[in-house]
């Protein structure tokens, strides 16, 4: 049974983005599970770059760790800087995802 997770929010669908977030964030402050890791990929970066309320949906997650967002797809959409603004960390994150799921991460993606 997993108890570790790699939470990838890549959806650029408001209610589905704050649904993902949500399960991070009470995954986290409820202590549901070992170990909780949030990603940010393309289509999500740019709605948490775009849409307040999934904004400060997402800051949230700033409580209990730092997400990290592709530097790869964040660079290509011109997102990078707003992504950091926002407090977000933004990183190669392609090899960071496979070691997590190597170490045992089961992978969610909204």
């Amino acid at each position: 049974m997993a108890t570790k997770v790699l939470i990838i929010l890549a959806t650029g669908e408001k209610e589905k983005a704050i649904a993902g977030i949500l399960y991070a964030k009470n995954s986290q402050k409820n202590k549901w599970l070992e170990d909780v890791k949030v990603v940010f990929f393309g289509p999500f970066e740019s709605l948490v770059c775009d849409d307040e309320e999934v904004a400060q949906e997402a800051s949230q997650l700033l409580d209990y760790q730092t997400p990290v967002a592709c530097k790869f797809l964040s660079d290509h959409s011109g997102k990078s800087d707003k992504l950091e603004e926002l407090g977000f960390n933004v990183e190669y994150v392609g090899s960071m995802v496979s070691n997590y799921i190597k170490e045992g991460y089961a992978p969610m993606v909204w």
